[in-house]
Parts: structure tokens; C-alpha cells; sequence
């Protein structure tokens, strides 16, 4: 088995040549990493460092092992109330981080036996609802944020910690507006806006300097020079929050080890496969999506991803970190701000180890309401109105699955909407089949003798019994029904025993079958069962 897993394979991806697209893109996603990792970190009930390291480890290990080139991993939302669960039930935060590692280990297992498949299965109208949905969920988790209200940060379920739900929190932020926060959010919005649709075309040096880092040092600006003012002043608790150690060892106080101990105890193995599951699901749904938001359509080597989140997540769990998935928000910023290879990705790691270390005080004067200015421009990306006009036009078989998806990752979370919408797409596959396994064609109705001709599709399964049997009631008197199996590779035994019960009424009916094959025309066959099996050997 070759995992070609080199850290940096020039050869292949010349990943330096591409940091004048990749430095810019790392850092719009570094800021849009950070205040996730620490509100998934505070809506998972774990320390807000813990959502930190695992950002750190998703940017630098999971982005250096990952054939991804431009997806970006870190805590996951999804993964949110498993691990406030899984935390309480083990007793331990320390317990937890065991479950972490052999989570990653479990991981590391799916990927060897190459389950990477199974990102391949979901359909693509499944897919383009996932990421819609994901864009409306960032804009209305935002919206309270742009205007200066508190609603959780991180959580992506339409139901929330606080008691409220996803519309009730904007309903308040409504009646809780902060004038400094709007006001730099609104600025911000302008800037980006101008930024992106006008001097970004004018001038290279526009391209170079990402409007998202130029809103970010307004943002700060416009916090201290209000310091202070009754009206205009940013409050502490809507800026960001990074733990601010005093010294050196302060800051590696903060790590946490597994513990060991508890290796035996059943509990901690069913947590660690629930981690595998849900994180490898998320990851592979997420790499299905950024493949098709990548401009050079790259294809992701969907084993070696689950191999690289494996072993990001032991790492992860080890120093005392969460677990960690290819995630969209930050994959899809990462696109969209020009991202070429997975330089950016770990560029954005590096950035967050150092800014923790060495500039928490200035983060921390970043505006929650600027970062939501540029989350909101990322989700209409994800979003744009005209993607459901397209998808409509398609028609109801591929509008109806995406529809369901995004209604479903809107009003619950992305698992249970991801889950409704392959639900309804499976059920429109079983209705196609159902419509597609045969075709009636009458040919001859001379002499009172109605000739019809039945051709069957390549693959008549069960899901087809309803139909044909159907069909086959509804023959009138005095017919000659040839059943044309030229083209048909698998015919399921439920439909082979429907033509042997029915070859028994045909008498009373005046009714013929012959079966067109490739070896001619066999008229009225004494048993249907012996005439297939016959089939099936010669085949």
C-alpha cells in the first residue's frame, strides 16, 4: 500500500510558487479560524485553549498528511454536542482526550481499509444543499454577532445552549443593537464590498492585501480610539477571547494529557468509534464539497484524507486538543480568497500558534461584528439566490433533495439535514427505477389479437414488482405479450417467480408470452424459473 504521505511534495504541487495566492488566503482564514475554534471550544464545554490546539493541529499536520490542497480542517461544529456529552459521561476532560486519540486511531483504521468510498455515494443535489445550507446557517448565526448581540459562537444547530434557536437570536440582536459594533461592521461591509467588486480589479497590490485583513486592522483601530466613549465603545465581551498566558509556562500550563488509565473502560471505546464515525463523515461530505468549489477541479484522495484526520486527531488528543474534520466555512474562505495549494491551510496553523503565543493582547481588541461582516460575505458565496433558480430548472428530482438538504441543515443540524436529504434522494432513485424498468410498445391489433411488446430495462430489481405486475393485470383478452430481455443483465428472482404465477392465469385470458432473447424467440416456456437459471448459466 503506498500512502504517499511526504509533507510537501514539490514535485507534484510546487506549493511555493503559489504563496502570492496562499499567504493572502491564509490569513482571511486564520481569522476566520480563530473565533470558531474558540466558540466551538465554549459551546463544547472544553477549555477555549483545547479549540486552539486543534485549529493549530488542523492547519499544520492534518494540512501537510491531507491530499486536499484546498481544504483546511479545525474543530467542528458538528461535532460539538458529542463531545459536551462525551465529557460529562466520561467523567474527565482528560478521560475525553483518550477517547480523542483512539478515535484517531480508529480513523486511521478506516482509511487503511480504503472506507474512503463511501464520499462517493451521496448525490451531488445532496452535496450543493449541504453547502447552500451551510451558507444560510453562517449568515443568520452572524447576524446577531454584526450587530453586537451574543449569541453563541460556534454552534451551527438551529437550536442553541442559551435556550433561544437561530431566529429568536437575531430577533433579540434586533432589539439589543450596539451602535460601536454595528457601526464597524457596517464600515467593514463597505470596505469588503468595494474591496472585492471594484480595487481589487484596479490595481495587483489590491490583490496582494485581502480586503478581510484590512477590515480586521480598521476594526482593532476603531477599538482603541473609542475606548472610553459611552456611546460608540466596543464592550470586552464583543471582542474576541484568547486565553492571554502570563509567561512561558503559563502557556504551556494549558495543555492537557489523556489519561491512560482509563483505556479498559467500554465506555471510552464506544465514544472514541462515535468521534471516528461522525468526524470521517464530516470530513468526507466536506471534501466532496470543496472539490466541487475548486476552481482547478482537483480530485481529493479521499483514504489518504481520512488517514491525515486519523493522525491529526491522535495528535490532537494527545497535547489536549479536540477533534478535529475538514470543515466548510474555512475551506470555502479559503477559496474564495484566492487559496491555490495547502500552504494555506498550514500557513494558517502557524499563524494561530503564533498569534496565541505571542500577540493575545491584540487579538483580542478584534470586533466579534467585524468577523461577522466577513463570515456573511463568505455564506451568500455558499448561497447565492440564483443557485436555487438553477437547481429548480434541473427539475424536481434534483431540486426536491437539495430543497429538503437545506431546510434540514437550516432547522436542525448538518448530520440530521444531510441525512433527510439523501433520504428523499434515495426515494426519488427507487421512483425512477420504478418508472424505468420496462416499456410497453403495441404493435399489432389485427384480428382481435392485441400484440404488445414489453422490453425490460438492464437492472429489474423488487422495486420494480409493483409496476410490471400491474402491467400485467391490465393486459386485456386475446394478447400475445413478447417480453423483450435482450438488454436486461439482472433480473431480480421476485420478478422471474410474478411471470411464473402469471403464466398460470394467462390460460383462462387467451394470453401468450414469448421471450425475446439473444438466442431468438422462445414461445410460451413450460417454466419461467428453469428458463432464467438456464439463462444465468449460459451467461
Amino acid at each position: 500500500m503506498s500512502l504517499s504521505l511526504n509533507i510537501i511534495d514539490m514535485k507534484n504541487l510546487n506549493l511555493f510558487s503559489n504563496l502570492k495566492h496562499d499567504l493572502p488566503a491564509s490569513i482571511v482564514v486564520f481569522f476566520v479560524a480563530l473565533p470558531l475554534c474558540l466558540g466551538i471550544a465554549l459551546a463544547s464545554g472544553a477549555p477555549l485553549f483545547s479549540g486552539l490546539i486543534a485549529g493549530i493541529v488542523g492547519g499544520i499536520v492534518v494540512g501537510s498528511l491531507s491530499g486536499s490542497q484546498i481544504g483546511v480542517s479545525g474543530p467542528a461544529a458538528g461535532l460539538a454536542a458529542i463531545v459536551l456529552t462525551a465529557i460529562g459521561t466520561l467523567g474527565s476532560f482528560q478521560n475525553f482526550l483518550l477517547a480523542v486519540v483512539l478515535g484517531g486511531l480508529i480513523q486511521l483504521l478506516f482509511g487503511i481499509a480504503r472506507a474512503g468510498i463511501i464520499g462517493y455515494y451521496f448525490p451531488s443535489s445532496v452535496i450543493k444543499g449541504m453547502l447552500t445550507g451551510i451558507g444560510i446557517i453562517i449568515i443568520l448565526k452572524q447576524i446577531p454577532h454584526f450587530f453586537g448581540y451574543q449569541s453563541p459562537e460556534g454552534e451551527f444547530s438551529f437550536l442553541q445552549s442559551n435556550g433561544e434557536n437561530t431566529i429568536s437570536g437575531i430577533l433579540h440582536a434586533v432589539n439589543f443593537i450596539s451602535p460601536g459594533a454595528t457601526l464597524i461592521a457596517v464600515i467593514s461591509m463597505g470596505i469588503l464590498l468595494l474591496w472585492s467588486n471594484v480595487l481589487s480589479k484596479k490595481a495587483k497590490i489590491f490583490q496582494l492585501i485581502q480586503g478581510p485583513l484590512v477590515v480586521v486592522v480598521v476594526g482593532i483601530f476603531y477599538v482603541v480610539m473609542t475606548k472610553g466613549n459611552s456611546i460608540w465603545e466596543i464592550q470586552s465581551q464583543q471582542l474576541v477571547s484568547v486565553p492571554v498566558p502570563k509567561d512561558f509556562g503559563s502557556f504551556l500550563g494549558q495543555f492537557s494529557f489523556p489519561n491512560f488509565n482509563v483505556i479498559t473502560n467500554p465506555q471510552i471505546w464506544v465514544t472514541a468509534f462515535t468521534i471516528a464515525l461522525v468526524a470521517s463523515l464530516e470530513t468526507l461530505l466536506c471534501v466532496e464539497a470543496t472539490d466541487k468549489l475548486d476552481p482547478a477541479k482537483r480530485v481529493t484522495p479521499t483514504n489518504r484524507e481520512l488517514i491525515a484526520q486519523g493522525i491529526g486527531n491522535i495528535f490532537s488528543g494527545l497535547i489536549g486538543g479536540l477533534p478535529v474534520t475538514q470543515v466548510i466555512v474555512r475551506s470555502s474562505a479559503n477559496i474564495q480568497s484566492g487559496g491555490k495549494t495547502k500552504m494555506a491551510a498550514i500557513i494558517h496553523g502557524f499563524f494561530l500558534l503564533i498569534s496565541v503565543l505571542l500577540i493575545p493582547v491584540v487579538l483580542n481588541q478584534i470586533p466579534l461584528s467585524v468577523l461577522a461582516a466577513i463570515l456573511l460575505i463568505v455564506g451568500y458565496k455558499l448561497a447565492k439566490p440564483k443557485l436555487f433558480i438553477s437547481m429548480y430548472q434541473l427539475g424536481w428530482k434534483q431540486f426536491l433533495p437539495f430543497f429538503v438538504t437545506v431546510v434540514g441543515i437550516v432547522f436542525t443540524d448538518l448530520l440530521i439535514g444531510i441525512g433527510l436529504g439523501l433520504m428523499v434522494g434515495i426515494v426519488v432513485i427507487l421512483i425512477k427505477s420504478f418508472q424505468n424498468s420496462h416499456f410497453l410498445h403495441i404493435e399489432d391489433q389485427s384480428n382481435g389479437i392485441h400484440k404488445i411488446k414489453m422490453t425490460l430495462a438492464e437492472e429489474v430489481t423488487f422495486f420494480n414488482k409493483g409496476a410490471i405486475l400491474k402491467e400485467l393485470e391490465a393486459l386485456p383478452r386475446d394478447t400475445v405479450l413478447e417480453l423483450d430481455i435482450r438488454k436486461t443483465r439482472f433480473l431480480d428472482h421476485d420478478i422471474i417467480e410474478i411471470l411464473e404465477d402469471f403464466s398460470e392465469k394467462r390460460i383462462s385470458r387467451n394470453i401468450s408470452i414469448n421471450i425475446v432473447s439473444e438466442q431468438g424467440i422462445i414461445e410460451n416456456p413450460e417454466s419461467f424459473i428453469s428458463f432464467f437459471k438456464l439463462r444465468l448459466k449460459s451467461a
